[in-house]
């Protein structure tokens, strides 16, 4: 069933329907074209809302980056700027295959539309203008038959009168034979007039029209095919971004099972421990003892000899809460007068310079002096602080991370400095030897320039390795001081390590009398650290367990390929830098990302 056979009358509906056709296709253009406007006003929303909420400050220097819940967060805001890339990708996908191609297309269909209706506008006139001529030539044709047959009549009335003259007459025969000629010339010219219109009327409906029929037919067929095939875009351009979806989705799932509430509490503790040990309990300070005008054996803190026992303000007390910047010496108590207080006698009691009672003294002494009882506040920290290149004004246990931190950042670029002067060396050498490929005198400067940058590293490596020694020697100087302080030491977290400074051991009396000792002015702005060497040892074991989220090549030195969902032992933690130690089940340790790995530990 072809147009041409069954529409043969009806080129205004064809005409109708080829336009209505091309409206089409240009009005599911123009609904792609606003398509592809909300898909990218939407990505281009979520990515601003990913950017307003990603933190501002590096992941290195942001403490609140080790938590895993804020890693999580992260994790879900860049899936949420991965599915937003997918929305552009959408819009991308249908501006380019839809929207471009359609309606380049459509120009293409609407000049293809107007040139075949052309052709049959063309026929059409063909055809009117062979019956406009069939038509003249018919009404010549009558006309000429109804003149011969009237001179016929008047040659025949003239023959008939006898008034008429013979020249009357032979005019009149001569008159109608010439209309009968003209009348059978119009009959032959009408004959092949109409013999040519009906040979053009059969090309025109058997054979012209139906051929531009049967081409409208194929271009409003080639049209169809082509819109139903940009429907089929339309959902193509979604499904194929469904996989990458879903991984975005299943990303944002993994990242909120990732949250390790236990491993939160330890990484906070990491890293906010000051390594200072707990104060110790606050002694009694008997101040009624220079009252006692008779010495009695009974009296409170009153020898035997008779000598009232006093305490010495030279006792230290820099460890009782060591958690500001610098333990300071406590100034000695203020008499009446304003002057300190006269130490004790080896050889009886104090004599005040002044004659005020002693209840005046001690009234004073406790409006003068306040009470240096532990308190949090302390732990803010002061906003002065001065930062030094050893890092001694952080706490023990943060001025060890950072010093270690620093070493291994030194060492790092050392390795790189090395290798690149193992590379200019060896391209040097090529230089020699085939001079054509570049002058070795070229890479004297940067061979200089890495030789100083090596030196000048190996010199604060040294630096920091000294500064790192003192502090792990002071970490074991102070150990025995920070653990004989208590007879019973307080159980460590469930989370600590098994070298922590908390023991079950008890101490021995004379351990304790010993830590009670007055330390050197030297020893109260000592560090106390309470944490063990052994914390820098690479553990031989695994420390825990992890799986690789997504896949890694691990191309580069030191890394190690893993694939995704694959299960690893947990070497050594992220100290920091992103990367973590991993070792795979058919062997081999390496470096992978950190944010690439869900982590349990042990």
């Amino acid at each position: 069933m072809d147009w041409g056979t069954e529409l043969w009358d009806q080129f205004e509906v064809l005409e109708r329907h080829t336009q209505w056709g091309l409206d089409l296709l240009d009005k599911y253009v123009k609904f792609v074209k606003e398509r592809t406007e909300v898909e990218q006003a939407y990505a281009k929303q979520l990515r601003s809302l990913v950017k307003k909420y990603l933190p501002k400050r590096p992941a290195k220097d942001d403490p609140e980056s080790k938590f895993s819940q804020q890693q999580s967060f992260v994790q879900i805001l860049q899936e949420v700027n991965d599915f937003a890339g997918q929305r552009e990708l959408v819009a991308e996908n249908l501006g380019v295959r839809v929207c471009l191609e359609l309606a380049k297309y459509s120009q293409e269909m609407k000049q293809e539309r107007k040139m075949h209706f052309q052709e049959g506008r063309r026929a059409q006139q063909q055809l009117e203008s062979s019956f406009k001529q069939l038509e003249n030539s018919k009404r010549k044709f009558e006309r000429d038959c109804r003149e011969a047959e009237k001179a016929a009549q008047t040659a025949e009335r003239l023959d008939q009168d006898i008034n008429a003259t013979k020249a009357d007459v032979e005019k009149a025969k001569q008159q109608a034979h010439l209309r009968s000629h003209m009348a059978e010339e119009s009959k032959n010219e009408y004959a092949a007039q109409l013999q040519r219109f009906n040979r053009d009327q059969s090309h025109f409906y058997f054979s012209q029209m139906p051929q531009i029929f049967d081409k409208l037919q194929d271009m409003d067929e080639r049209r169809a095919t082509h819109l139903g095939a940009g429907y089929g875009l339309l959902s193509e351009a979604e499904l194929q971004v469904v996989p990458i979806i879903a991984k975005c989705l299943e990303g944002m799932k993994v990242a909120a099972d990732a949250v390790d509430a236990k491993n939160d509490s330890q990484v906070l503790i990491e890293l906010h421990k000051s390594g200072f040990a707990r104060p110790g309990d606050v002694e009694f300070e008997d101040f009624s003892q220079p009252m006692n005008r008779v010495p009695s054996d009974s009296s409170l803190g009153t020898p035997s000899d008779g000598r009232p026992e006093l305490r010495g303000s030279g006792r230290s007390r820099a460890k009782r809460w060591p958690f500001g910047k610098k333990n300071k010496p406590r100034p000695p108590p203020l008499s009446s007068l304003g002057g300190p207080l006269p130490s004790p006698l080896p050889n009886g009691p104090p004599s005040p310079r002044s004659g005020l009672d002693p209840l005046a003294i001690l009234s004073e002494i406790s409006k003068s002096v306040k009470p240096r009882l532990a308190s949090f506040r302390s732990l803010r920290g002061s906003r002065g602080t001065v930062v030094t290149e050893d890092f001694s004004h952080l706490p023990p246990e943060q001025q060890r991370k950072r010093l270690q931190q620093q070493l291994e950042e030194r060492n790092r670029e050392l390795q790189k400095e090395v290798d690149q002067r193992e590379a200019l060396k060896k391209m040097k050498d090529v230089y020699e030897k085939t001079p054509q490929m570049g002058d070795p005198a070229s890479l004297e400067p940067r061979i200089t320039e890495t030789l100083n940058n090596i030196e000048r590293l190996k010199l604060e490596v040294q630096k920091y390795e000294a500064w790192l020694a003192e502090a792990e020697s002071r970490v074991l100087s102070n150990r025995g001081d920070s653990l004989g302080r208590h007879t019973r030491p307080p159980e460590p977290p469930a989370s600590a390590p098994p070298d922590s400074s908390s023991s079950t051991d008890s101490r021995p009396q004379d351990d304790k009398e010993s830590s009670e000792e007055p330390l050197s002015e030297e020893g109260q702005d000592a560090p106390i650290y309470t944490e063990f060497d052994e914390d820098f040892e690479e553990p031989a074991s695994p420390i825990g367990h992890c799986v690789a989220i997504y896949h890694f090549e691990g191309s580069s030195e030191g890394t190690i390929s893993m694939a995704e969902g694959e299960d690893l032992s947990l070497m050594e933690e992220d100290k920091g830098d992103g990367w973590t130690r991993v070792r795979r089940k058919q062997g081999g340790e390496g470096y992978v990302p950190t944010s690439y790995l869900r982590v349990t530990l042990s």
